[in-house]
């Protein structure tokens, strides 16, 4: 099953989950009980924290749920704040998770430190939920911005040429994967 965010991100080849960590979870563990998908690919847009360039496409399967705090010490968490369905051990791209959308440049290029490369706000819960259900799962990213002052504004200017290369590129794989 394809799963997006939904809202001004959508695509006619996947079903709207929800913005955010907690719209996303709560409506993909509703799916799941009632109708458990095969495997889950989310496809969406993100920012870079500087090492991923403007339209690159990134696929991952690791995801993190690290806040800014936490970067200057100011924070911690007893929960697992990493979680991944990569079981090839290849190296990821790990997608950070928040509520929020970082505009600090300074600060969030401290997330590559960590091999944090970029953010989107879903994709968190929608790995915690696939590890809980035991579904394979994985995400496919489009950038749009860098986590700068002008995060908002690129957004807005990339999203729709975004979303057109996101879905070339999930089709293309469709047709790769079929064709086997």
């Amino acid at each position: 099953m394809i799963i997006c965010a939904g809202n001004s991100e959508n695509f006619s080849f996947a079903q709207p989950m929800g913005v955010g960590l907690v719209e996303t979870a709560m409506n993909l563990t509703r799916l799941c009980l009632f109708d458990k998908p095969e495997f889950l690919l989310f496809v969406g847009t993100a920012g870079s924290y500087g090492d991923a360039k403007l339209f690159d496409i990134i696929e991952s399967k690791t995801a993190s749920n690290i806040e800014l705090a936490f970067l200057s010490n100011d924070a911690y968490t007893p929960l697992d704040n990493v979680v991944t369905t990569n079981i090839t051990n290849e190296k990821d791209i790990v997608v950070n998770s928040s509520n929020y959308i970082s505009t600090n440049a300074e600060l969030t290029k401290n997330f590559l430190k960590f091999g944090v490369g970029i953010e989107n706000m879903e994709f968190f819960a929608i790995l915690k939920i696939a590890q809980e259900f035991g579904i394979p799962a994985g995400g496919v990213f489009c950038i749009t911005n860098y986590t700068d002052e002008n995060a908002h504004e690129d957004f807005i200017k990339n999203h729709e040429k975004a979303k057109e290369l996101l879905e070339a590129h999930v089709i293309k794989r469709i047709k790769e994967l079929t064709s086997v």
